[in-house]
């Protein structure tokens, strides 16, 4: 990569598409995965705050930085449900990683793609602790952008083989389906959310819409399966059926922000939860049991968004994959910014 620093590498979308195929999707997430869960194991070393959200009737954009004390990262995305009824996507987003040292900017990236490839990665990793052992169905409940990226992670990192597809748009189930074909699948498509949830030992729910919806019912859900609860991320949306909360041994990623956005809204602010990293760090246990419910109430968090900033910044040198942004002013001399510009007129004019 380039050795001058107002020269800034940058990743566009079609970057990101070549570096993810050029790796190859399922090796893309199980390589992030081990960035995550590095990162998970090292958790204490980070800043750490909830996402600046900044809400409205028709979606909310917001702000997730974090810091290691040598790197920083921040995210900005946005969440508008409504946007894939105008041809857009619900979610769009972009990030930057700095040196700490001198406050540089050292990559800028298209986000879209890549969260999506580390909510999947954040979902496997989780599943590892906390699914039952051998697991190889899953029912994923909201066939939207999501679906497909869940699926090869846990099929990746698990081994999960047998999919059940449900959505309210059976369209989007079929489009699933058909993205998946050359994956390795055993795919289902259900007429409804209870038919796809049957048989399976991990149910996968992630829907958009921005309000408080049941998609799972508490008697839709026996004893000894993982809950990987994705689409609840805001004041005021949920997933799941409050009374599923209180049977699950309930995992999150960082409590202040998932108390306010995820499933755990539903709860008393006294309501136990667990830390995910304390179980990837051995402080406390995942599943124990065949018959515990095990409940991941995923909202996602900036370190998983660092850790994926990491890991594409790491893969630039090999593949070349990067573009050059003239970012930052380089005056020659530091203080002298406004002489840089009365330079810049005189070469204009030359």
């Amino acid at each position: 990569m380039t050795a001058n620093l107002n020269i800034v590498p940058f990743v566009s979308v079609d970057h990101m598409m070549k570096l993810v195929l050029a790796i190859g999707v399922d090796q893309f997430l199980v390589d992030l995965a081990d960035y995550i869960e590095e990162d998970f194991r090292r958790w204490e070393l980070f800043d750490k705050t909830p996402r600046i959200a900044s809400h409205s009737m028709d979606g909310v954009i917001e702000l997730m930085p974090t810091s290691d004390g040598q790197l920083y990262g921040f995210k900005y995305v946005n969440g508008h449900p409504k946007n894939t009824r105008e041809g857009l996507q619900t979610v769009t987003a972009f990030g930057v990683l700095a040196d700490v040292g001198s406050g540089y900017p050292m990559l800028l990236s298209e986000m879209t793609i890549l969260t999506a490839l580390r909510t999947a990665a954040t979902s496997a990793v989780a599943a590892k602790y906390l699914a039952p052992k051998d697991a190889r169905c899953m029912a994923i409940i909201g066939n939207g952008a999501q679906s497909e990226f869940q699926a090869i992670a846990f099929k990746a990192l698990l081994g999960v083989d047998r999919l059940r597809l449900y959505d309210i748009d059976a369209e989007a189930s079929h489009r699933c389906a058909k993205n998946l074909a050359g994956f390795g699948f055993d795919i289902k498509i259900c007429a409804s959310a209870q038919e796809a949830v049957e048989g399976a030992e991990i149910i996968t729910t992630v829907t958009a819409d921005k309000r408080s919806a049941t998609i799972l019912t508490d008697n839709m859900v026996g004893w000894g399966v993982h809950i990987n609860a994705v689409g609840g991320d805001c004041p005021g949306k949920t997933e799941l059926h409050r009374d599923i909360l209180l049977r699950s041994s309930i995992f999150v990623e960082y409590p202040p922000q998932t108390r306010i956005e995820g499933e755990s809204q539903q709860l008393d602010a006294d309501h136990p939860i667990i830390e995910l990293w304390q179980v990837m760090t051995g402080k406390t246990a995942g599943r124990t049991n065949t018959r515990q419910i095990t409940l991941f109430d995923s909202v996602g968090f900036a370190i998983e968004d660092f850790s994926a900033l990491r890991y594409v910044r790491d893969q630039l040198q090999r593949t070349g994959l990067y573009g050059e942004l003239d970012l930052l002013a380089d005056p020659d001399e530091p203080r002298d910014l406004f002489g840089m510009l009365l330079r810049a007129e005189k070469a204009a004019v030359a």
